[in-house]
Formats: C-alpha cells, sequence, structure tokens
C-alpha cells in the first residue's frame, strides 16, 4: 500500500499540490509543507476516532460518499478555482474530523509552515475532500468494513507499524492548545536538521516528515 507522503510526491501529489497552491494563492513550496504535515495529522485523527464504534462508522459512511472520483479530474477540479461545493464539503470534513482541536492544529502547522493560520484553513479545506477520495478509493479497493480494518488502513496509509516517536508527535499536534510549545519540544526530540534532501521532498516539514515516517 502506498503511503500517504509517497503520494504527494507522485506525479498526481504535485498535481494536487500545485492546484491547491495555485487555488488558495499560495506559494507551491509552502502548500507542500502545510500538506505533508497536515495530511498524516488529520489521518491520525482519524484512526483516533474510529476506535469507537460510532466513529468507525462515521467515517464508513464518509468514505462510502467520497469514492474517489476526484483524484480523475484534477484537471476540472483545479481549471479557474475549486467550486464553493468542495469547500464548503471540505469544511465540513475537517471540522467533524478535528473537531474543537482544529484552530490549534492550523495554528501549529501555521507557525511551523510560516504561513498565515487563515491560508492554512484554506488549504485544508480544499485538501479535505481531495484525501476523502484517496481514503474512500482505498476503502472500496481493500473491501474494508469494520473500524479494525479502517484503523489497518490508515496506518499502512501513514507508513505501517508506526514507532512511538512517530505516535508521540501526531498526538501531541493533535492534543496541542495552539500555542506551539508542545511541537517545538517534539520536533527537537525527533526532527532533528534540514538537508538539501528534505528540501527537495516538500520543503522543511516535507523533510522531516519524510523522514519520520521513513520515506526518502
Amino acid at each position: 500500500m502506498t503511503g500517504i507522503l509517497d503520494l504527494l510526491n507522485s506525479d498526481t501529489g504535485k498535481t494536487i499540490i500545485s492546484g491547491v497552491a495555485g487555488s488558495t494563492g499560495q506559494n507551491t513550496n509552502k502548500t507542500s509543507s502545510v500538506l505533508t504535515m497536515a495530511l498524516p495529522v488529520l489521518m491520525k485523527a482519524m484512526q483516533r476516532n474510529a476506535t469507537t464504534p460510532q466513529g468507525a462508522e462515521s467515517l464508513k459512511s464518509a468514505l462510502d460518499k467520497h469514492d474517489g472520483g476526484i483524484l480523475d479530474n484534477l484537471g476540472d477540479l483545479f481549471n479557474g478555482g475549486v467550486n464553493s461545493n468542495v469547500l464548503q464539503d471540505g469544511g465540513k470534513i475537517l471540522g467533524h474530523v478535528l473537531g474543537n482541536k482544529q484552530q490549534g492544529v492550523e495554528q501549529i502547522i501555521g507557525q511551523k509552515a510560516d504561513m498565515d493560520t487563515g491560508a492554512v484553513a484554506n488549504i485544508l479545506k480544499t485538501a479535505a475532500p481531495i484525501l476523502m477520495g484517496v481514503l474512500g478509493k482505498q476503502s472500496r479497493q481493500n473491501n474494508i468494513n469494520n473500524s479494525n480494518d479502517l484503523s489497518g488502513l490508515l496506518g499502512g496509509l501513514l507508513g505501517g507499524n508506526s514507532t512511538q516517536k512517530e505516535q508521540s508527535f501526531l498526538e501531541q499536534i493533535l492534543d496541542a492548545d495552539g500555542d506551539g510549545s508542545i511541537v517545538d519540544d517534539v520536533a527537537g526530540m525527533i526532527l532533528g536538521n534540514t538537508s538539501s534532501n528534505q528540501q527537495k521532498s516538500g520543503g522543511l516539514l516535507g523533510g522531516l516528515l519524510g523522514g519520520v515516517f521513513g520515506k526518502k
């Protein structure tokens, strides 16, 4: 199973990053950094939500409504800007997945990506339906029917068997209050320094998270 960071580094991923950047009026490299940090966080939040029967049922229902067709029409999606229906869908997805953690997550990602929180929110609203399309397509291909299957799907896309440090990184972002201090502590513990290869894989955050999840 291809991991979510592998997807972002693929030709399709580059189209998504470029399209989201153009639609939101943001720098492509910074958009790449935001998505590389945010998508694993969103998936970790989904995995956390799916640990309860109600949460798993809700997520499965949402995935059933996103069949992956959005991935087959990226050119139309980004041509002239993303339409309001997609953005409204994205806002609902973020609200459901992150709940009262949404603002804190957006603030911290903005701080680490050197981007205004409002811009981060626009990027996530645009990208969330695309992520659901990816997950919905994977769900159908793998005949996902229960909470254990859902957790396994999300874990596989996050890079398989996560180490304790990887889990800690994502959990701390989800539990942070938005002041950035917790993430700074975690970053100092596990992320290390930037290299030229890291810059090539989606900017600073792309390289850092790529290293955390074992992607080159």
